[in-house]
């Protein structure tokens, strides 16, 4: 385990925040506080630069304007950096999951039955049906969904475990294990 804090950037300690940019800030708010049960921690006014200071610390056209970032908190993990640009060369579509930049979002349940349930009920994008891993992941199930802007969420439950932990020493925290 000494190998372990000997590696990699000095004092890192975890996630702080994920950072994402929506169209609509009112309808994001409503879908991560009404459905997925965040709380709204602050809001950041606007910010633009005549200078390449958006440019050098953004990596954006130095002429884009941030409208406005909220940050929202979800239980125990981190918190959710949400912004609202104005690019000044344009916008490209949300990537897919398969593309160079995609990504999506986990959170873990308790119950997967039951809050694919209830994204359903809440008209809520669920893409397929909970699927069972296997190999080193076995004792997990998961499924996909999307927000109304098409990023893309995922639901994971394993409350034994997983495989990988019956024979490893390093152990990510599971609900079977808590202190962990």
């Amino acid at each position: 385990m000494a190998d372990a804090v000997s590696r990699g950037i000095p004092g890192i300690r975890g996630t702080d925040h994920i950072g994402f940019t929506v169209p609509d800030l009112e309808e994001a708010e409503r879908f991560l506080v009404d459905i997925l049960g965040c709380d709204r921690v602050y809001t950041l006014g606007s910010k633009q630069s005549d200078d390449d200071w958006m440019h050098t610390h953004l990596g954006v056209h130095p002429r884009t304007v941030i409208s406005e970032i909220r940050f929202f908190r979800l239980g125990n993990g981190a918190n959710f950096e949400v912004f609202l640009y104005e690019a000044a060369d344009g916008q490209a579509p949300h990537p897919r999951n398969s593309d160079l930049g995609g990504y999506h979002i986990a959170f873990y349940v308790d119950e997967l039955d039951e809050a694919v349930r209830y994204l359903k009920d809440n008209g809520v994008d669920v893409m397929g049906s909970p699927t069972s891993s296997a190999q080193a992941a076995e004792g997990q199930r998961w499924v996909y969904f999307t927000s109304p802007w098409g990023l893309q969420f995922e639901l994971v439950s394993f409350p034994e475990g997983k495989a990988y932990e019956q024979s490893s020493d390093r152990l990510l925290w599971h609900p079977a294990h808590p202190e962990r």
